[in-house]
């Protein structure tokens, strides 16, 4: 089949899938295309937000849209879940995250109990609540999408999507470090509803039946396909060199503290891929390049005073980056 019909398809797919979850969950049209782009790209995202806006629903919403197959519901001897959300406090240990050995006395052997990160869709409910060494057990995971326990290796099946929410301001917060925010595609804020989509969420979900009729209507296989598909979107030369230009200038400007890595550059050139992909092109025109810039840019840098927002350095960065015109 060409691959602008397959694409044009996946194109139909993902408009409805969108249409299927919005129906449901109020989000911006924008901001679930962007979080759909990091999931069939492999990434994962970060939503920096306040509380009871929906991140809980929208995460159980993507995952519940997907028909899932046997084989995708088992990885080694270890059954995996469709969806899984970990409430984080202070006092989880890594081993409540990934799961641990149990010695069983009487036979003398050691069971495996799995941890919550066992699914395909997981939720990390206020990851900056953790301290650093339970936050540090999700490197392995989102770099390799392996857990390592005692010695013995866990891969965890495609597709594999972590959304973790991150508190602003609050006790007990334990900043993440560069390096784990580094290995998140995405930082978005779903931000509050208009008027009008507020008392639709209260007629609709305050409702026990909000959920009746949700329907699942794209079959795990196709997910995994998708996530293929993205190798193929054509990427031209200069749409390569504008995206090093714009992460190497964050190693020079006068306001950033901690730059950006060569891994940034990566993401975001999977991302924008994906993002052509979903909107049924076969390239990546350089404008994708700079619409998800920001976002993708934001969570991996550190500015040398906190007042400025890294958006707004990111944006002047936009503006002074030259473009080929060619």
């Amino acid at each position: 089949m060409d691959l602008q019909v397959k694409q044009s398809q996946v194109k139909q797919s993902i408009e409805g899938l969108s249409t299927n979850i919005r129906r449901l969950i109020s989000v911006d049209e924008k901001k679930l295309e962007y979080i759909i782009a990091a999931w069939i790209a492999g990434g994962h995202v970060i939503l920096a937000d306040s509380h009871g806006v929906g991140k809980t629903s929208l995460a159980r919403a993507l995952a519940q849209s997907i028909s899932w197959r046997t084989e995708d519901m088992v990885s080694g001897e270890v059954r995996m879940e469709g969806f899984s959300r970990i409430q984080c406090t202070v006092d989880l240990l890594p081993q409540d995250i990934l799961g641990y050995n149990r010695f069983i006395g009487h036979s003398g052997e050691l069971v495996f109990n799995k941890g919550p990160v066992f699914a395909h869709f997981v939720l990390c409910d206020e990851i900056n609540l953790l301290t650093p060494k339970t936050q540090g057990s999700f490197l392995q995971l989102m770099e390799e999408q392996t857990i390592t326990i005692e010695g013995k290796h866990y891969l965890l099946r495609d597709p594999f999507f972590i959304i973790a929410t991150m508190n602003l301001r609050g006790a007990h917060l334990f900043p993440l470090p560069v390096p784990q925010l580094d290995r998140f595609m995405l930082r978005l804020s779903l931000g509050y509803p208009t008027d009008g989509d507020e008392r639709a969420i209260v007629e609709k979900h305050g409702r026990t039946d909000a959920w009746k009729g949700f329907e699942t209507i794209i079959d795990s296989a196709d997910l995994i396909r998708w996530k293929k598909m993205v190798d193929e979107v054509q990427m031209h030369p200069d749409v390569v060199a504008y995206i090093v230009s714009c992460v190497r200038q964050t190693r020079s400007h006068p306001d950033i503290e901690s730059p950006a890595s060569p891994r940034a550059g990566v993401r975001i050139s999977r991302l924008v891929r994906s993002l052509a992909l979903c909107r049924g092109l076969d390239y990546v025109p350089l404008d994708f390049v700079k619409e998800t810039f920001i976002p993708a840019m934001a969570h991996r840098i550190i500015t040398r005073d906190p007042s400025i927002a890294p958006e707004t350095i990111l944006q002047n960065i936009l503006d002074t980056v030259p473009v080929d015109e060619k």
